[in-house]
This record gives C-alpha cells, sequence and structure tokens, in this order.
C-alpha cells in the first residue's frame, strides 16, 4: 500500500556544475542544490573557486547548499565546509558509522550518510548511522551513484525512521510521483533524471521533475 505523506518533499537537484542550472533550480523553486566534490564523477564542480561562482549564481534565493563526498579526508571535508558554508555535507562513499560522527560533531554541519539499496539487508543497515539524514540510492556495481537505475522502493516500507528519508536513485520526471507516493520520502535527490547529458543540466526536465514531485 502506498504511503500517506502530510507535506510534499523537497527537492534537491544534485551535481549542478553550470551557473545556468543554478538559476534554472532556483527559479523552479529547488529547496537544495548538491555541489560534487568526487573528481572522476562527470558532475565535478572543480576547484573551491569554482564552486564559490556557483553559490553566487544564485543571488539571494534561500537554498541549502550540499557539499557530496566519496571517501574524502576530514580535512578536505573540512575545507570545503568551512570555504563555501555548506549547509550539509552528503557522504556518498564507504564511510563508516564513526567516520560520519565525527564529521558532524567536529565540524558542527548537517551530515546525510547515503547508504547503496539492493536489498533488504541493505535497509537494515541504516540504523548504524546516527546522522541528520539516510540517502537512499541504488547499488550499482563500480558506482557511488549518478547511475540513473532505481532500486525496489517497496523494501522502504516498513523502515522506522529516526531520521530525514532522503530519496535518490534513478528518479526522473515521469516516476517521480510515484516514487513519492510509495515512499512517503522528506527528500527527493535527482542527477542524472534531470540532464541531457552527464553533468549538464536541462531546464525543462527540473521545472517537469519539481512539478511532479509536488503533485503527487
Amino acid at each position: 500500500m502506498p504511503a500517506i505523506r502530510s507535506r510534499m518533499p523537497r527537492v534537491k537537484i544534485c551535481g549542478v556544475k553550470r551557473p545556468e542550472d543554478i538559476r534554472a533550480a532556483v527559479a523552479s523553486g529547488a529547496d537544495a542544490i548538491g555541489l560534487n566534490f568526487v573528481a572522476r564523477s562527470p558532475r565535478f564542480v572543480g576547484n573551491l573557486q569554482s564552486a564559490q561562482a556557483l553559490i553566487a549564481a544564485a543571488g539571494t534565493a534561500k537554498l541549502l547548499w550540499c557539499g557530496v563526498f566519496v571517501d574524502a579526508t576530514l580535512d578536505e571535508i573540512r575545507a570545503a565546509t568551512e570555504t563555501l558554508k555548506l549547509d550539509v555535507v552528503q557522504l556518498h562513499g564507504d564511510e563508516s558509522p564513526e567516520f560520519a560522527q565525527r564529521v558532524k560533531q567536529l565540524l558542527n554541519v548537517t551530515v546525510w550518510k547515503a547508504v547503496r539499496i539492493a536489498t533488504a539487508n541493505d535497509i537494515a543497515t541504516l540504523p548504524k548511522f546516527a546522522c541528520d539524514g539516510w540517502v537512499l540510492d541504488s547499488k550499482v556495481e563500480g558506482l557511488h551513484g549518478g547511475s540513473g537505475k532505481t532500486f525496489d522502493w517497496n523494501l522502504v516500507n516498513g523502515l522506522k525512521r529516526s531520521t530525514q528519508l532522503i530519496l535518490s536513485g534513478g528518479l526522473h520526471p515521469t516516476n517521480v510521483a510515484d516514487a513519492v507516493r510509495c515512499t512517503s520520502p522528506d527528500w527527493v535527490d535527482v542527477a542524472s533524471g534531470v540532464e541531457s547529458a552527464p553533468g549538464v543540466k536541462d531546464a525543462a526536465l527540473i521545472d517537469a521533475f519539481i512539478r511532479e514531485a509536488r503533485r503527487s
């Protein structure tokens, strides 16, 4: 049975690397922007100066800025968080619960931990992470995210939630409403699902995604 929502999910547009895409997300009413600090990713934001230019492109819009890291060192995360005044640190690699807790305590920042999901056993690992949010992404061999693949949303049913749930993995304008109805997330998180090419966002797809997420 689909979950029943009492409020609309908030929307994060992730892996944004062009100022025009920032402006498109702002115009469509995005709640958060994800800046990817993974050098091997096609969505890599570049150096901190490039990230600062993207943040400036948002003007006075009220957004949460989320830094996405994969197995980065504490010093690397600290440098980005303090320089850019990030609101959220998203740990999207194989970081341990202890490391996630250390980031939260030492940097005094909101921490989301991504867990790649394929089976109920993966869902069962979520309570190990005492974070401000769990990001549920699809488990695809060799990738830490951005695969464009979904997982079985029914696996979320029965999960005892002790923190915010951020649904990710293969979401796009034509399936996000069903995903929200099924899982009742606090957030939906999209990267490849609103792109015309890897790392290149499409303003029309961003607008359609946000509209459909909130319609649900």
